[in-house]
């Protein structure tokens, strides 16, 4: 795991003394084991590279790396997890190593196979080739997105980097923010697909690749997965292949010349990766769990132990205070880059930081709900779905009216209105927010922006919904999470966090191997009743504690709307708020967002993720646009 930047095609910036080092080293906590760079100034390249040694550490594997012709330089983040037999493979063919690395035979692959060689590659990347014989510059993205990048235009070139805030070193213009986004950050907590915040910094999606020549720009999608190719072979033969498949997944993932360990929440996902290890691995594996001191409600452990002590594993713990909550926010700002609201992300940085003690790689259950469908909001959908079958959207709509008109609880609403539309409309995923809170709190003025949309960032979900509307409500749901919840908040939360203690996270529920072939599964399975996950828990019913398997979700809860109730967030929130410089930006109406503070303070509604979402983005406007006008 480490941290590459690059500037391709630009002369005036590669000549900026030391620039490409200061881009590099603004991430130094993703790569702590070294630095390393490579400058080409009469093409205007120039590559950087910082290390976290996972796999061999000796100098030998240090980047930006040639390739043994000198005619290609590489700069890589991630693991190519299958190396070994990449390697064996490449051997047979007459080719010969000089280290053991993964990024040698990564590069190798490369000027053996071209572009094809990703179709090899079983892994978490993110890397850029420069061509120095073409010059031409090639770069991809692993397919389900753990491993990030970005990239702006640059005068005819191009800038990249693992973060947004290395590109910003070399291109100030792009502190500029994207007004049009906002109402879509409002909407998802986060801003799906290409586009980010900051104006002309983009992402490379997910199984895209990039190719950039002579000045011009190619992206293309190399791989994808989709529901229509399910197949009902019975219960018992489909958890054979998946057990088959997570145990595989795992058993790569464990490759390591440093200590690994697992993520515990005491969850399904993550006791199931440690109940899967090879018998006799989990035995003295290093597990880790957090938890907050805010009673039952917000405490994991005692089921974290139980697996631990099932598995005779090492486990060790740590307790978030509110004000440890409060004290890393500034810092949550500043590694998460984007704003993100994802509260779950301060505690996975402490337990990140807890991890760190003792190991360099961690394995994680990230991944696991978007594929074998864990979220109740699923079912509630579903529900949803049939009610609109049945009952006619005329009727349903009527109810709608209704309620509004009886003064329904907010909730009940919420759920009768969503009801109204057919899923295309109604469905944003997990954190969505509903358009009429949203307008509540918005300007007249930037209510008018907001109509103006966003033609990007709605081709890219209407693109979503279109590839998928011959499939069932069930599958096109967790395609459509799998496509922006789960790169753009969970992946990246997953990414920031653990790279900002210098830990390497690994999801082994994400092998796209285990991907594609969940996706063949019939959705039944998934979602057997109100059940989720029917499939998964068929898998470890006999490996884990009921109590395990049967509990609630929780998944690395906060108790935001606790903190929200008073006490120093409450505080720190009002005066970030209703601060002159928050109210000039002219998202929101004082009156409002001061309403919001006040009703939950006093208990009258919950708004803690409405507040916490609008903090999150002032704070980074605070951090990384309003440098712009200085």
């Amino acid at each position: 795991m480490c941290g590459i930047v690059g500037i391709i095609g630009n002369r005036t910036l590669v000549a900026r003394t030391g620039l490409i080092d200061k881009m590099t080293d603004l991430m130094d906590y993703r790569g702590p084991d070294g630095r390393g760079s490579v400058i080409f100034e009469d093409d205007g390249v120039a590559l950087g590279h910082r290390r976290l040694s996972i796999i061999d550490p000796k100098p030998s594997g240090a980047q930006p790396m040639q390739s043994s012709d000198r005619r290609y330089w590489i700069v890589f983040n991630g693991e190519i997890y299958n190396y070994r037999e990449i390697r064996a493979d490449l051997e047979s063919q007459g080719e010969q190593f000089h280290s053991q690395s993964d990024t040698e035979v990564l590069l190798t692959a490369y000027a053996v196979w071209g572009e094809q060689c990703l179709e090899r590659f079983i892994g978490m990347f993110a890397f850029a080739i420069w061509d120095t014989r073409d010059k031409k510059m090639f770069a991809a993205r692993d397919r389900l997105g753990v491993k990030p990048f970005y990239f702006a235009a640059a005068d005819g070139g191009l800038v990249f980097a693992s973060e947004p805030k290395s590109i910003l070193v070399a291109d100030s213009k792009s502190r500029d923010v994207d007004r049009s986004l906002i109402d879509a950050y409002m909407s998802f907590g986060y801003v799906p697909g290409t586009q980010t915040l900051f104006k002309g910094i983009d992402r490379l999606l997910p199984g895209h690749c990039l190719t950039w020549s002579a000045g011009k720009l190619a992206i293309r999608q190399y791989w994808d997965y989709d529901f229509s190719k399910q197949q009902d072979k019975g219960v018992a033969a489909h958890v054979d292949d998946i057990e088959a498949l997570l145990r595989s997944s795992i058993d790569l993932r464990l490759r390591s010349d440093v200590p690994v360990g697992v993520f515990l929440s005491g969850g399904l996902d993550s006791s199931t990766v440690v109940s899967l290890l090879a018998p006799g691995a989990a035995s003295g594996l290093k597990t880790f769990s957090v938890s907050y001191d805010f009673g039952p409600n917000y405490d994991e452990t005692p089921y974290a132990r139980e697996v631990a002590k099932a598995f005779n594993t090492d486990h060790h713990e740590i307790v978030v205070t509110p004000q440890g909550f409060l004290d890393f926010i500034p810092n949550y700002i500043w590694h998460m880059d984007e704003p993100v609201t994802e509260a779950a992300a301060i505690s996975l940085y402490y337990v990140a930081k807890l991890a760190r003690e003792q190991v360099v790689v961690c394995l994680s259950g990230e991944g696991s709900d978007e594929i074998f469908a864990g979220y109740d909001f699923y079912a509630y959908n579903l529900v949803m779905e049939k009610i609109r079958a049945v009952a006619g959207q005329g009727i349903v709509g009527g109810a709608a009216r209704v309620g509004r008109a009886l003064g329904l609880s907010r909730k009940l609403q919420k759920y009768l209105d969503l009801a109204n539309q057919p899923l295309e409309q109604r469905y944003k995923g997990i954190s969505s927010y509903e358009d009429a809170a949203k307008q509540r709190l918005y300007t007249k003025e930037f209510t008018g922006e907001c109509h103006k949309g966003n033609p990007e960032l709605q081709g890219f979900i209407a693109g979503i919904f279109s590839k998928s509307k011959q499939w069932d409500a069930l599958s096109r749901m967790l395609y459509f999470d799998t496509k922006t919840w789960l790169v753009d908040d969970l992946l990246i939360k997953a990414d920031r966090m653990s790279m900002a203690t210098s830990i390497e996270l690994r999801v082994p529920f994400l092998d796209h191997r285990l991907v594609e072939y969940a996706a063949s599964v019939p959705s039944s399975y998934k979602m057997c009743g109100n059940d989720p996950k029917f499939i998964l828990k068929q898998v470890v019913k006999d490996l884990l504690p009921k109590s395990v398997i049967q509990r609630k979700k929780m998944g690395f809860p906060t108790p935001l709307e606790m903190m929200f109730k008073g006490g120093a967030l409450y505080d720190y929130a009002r005066e970030t708020l209703l601060a002159p410089m928050a109210v000039q930006r002219g998202y929101f109406t004082r009156t409002t967002v001061e309403t919001l503070l006040e009703d939950h303070r006093n208990g009258r509604e919950k708004n803690h993720r409405e507040l916490w979402q609008l903090l999150v983005l002032e704070l980074w406007h605070q951090k990384f646009t309003d440098m712009a006008s200085k």
